[in-house]
């Protein structure tokens, strides 16, 4: 599925089961609340907390959520997040290409990348 095709089956199922849009403002709060439930597993699965009892190590699902919200938000404020990833690529590599590379902080143990 490209992010094109996902933006459009968000669309029809916001049109066919969701009745409406919630308001940008509201799905931003939503996505700081899936933001923080993703938060919340990867504390507990790559940190140093442990489960709850009750608790799922549900990480595919956590990051599907933020992803849902985060396309919501892209279909209602008209962004298409194909050329605006494009454009954050393009950007990334030509502010980055070598910072990265030349960072010793970003080498293993072994001092290869």
């Amino acid at each position: 599925m490209t992010i094109e095709e996902a933006q459009q089956q968000v669309d029809q199922w916001i049109r066919q089961y969701g009745v409406r849009y919630f308001s940008e403002l509201t799905n931003m709060a939503v996505l700081t609340e899936e933001v923080g439930e993703l938060a919340r597993v990867m504390a507990r699965r790559y940190g140093d907390q442990s489960f709850k009892p009750g608790e799922r190590d549900n990480l595919e699902e956590e990051l599907a959520d933020v992803l849902w919200v985060l396309i919501c938000l892209a279909n209602q404020t008209g962004t298409d997040l194909t050329q605006a990833f494009r454009r954050t690529l393009e950007k990334k590599t030509g502010r980055d290409k070598e910072r990265h590379i030349n960072n010793p902080k970003l080498k293993n143990d072994n001092g290869n990348n």
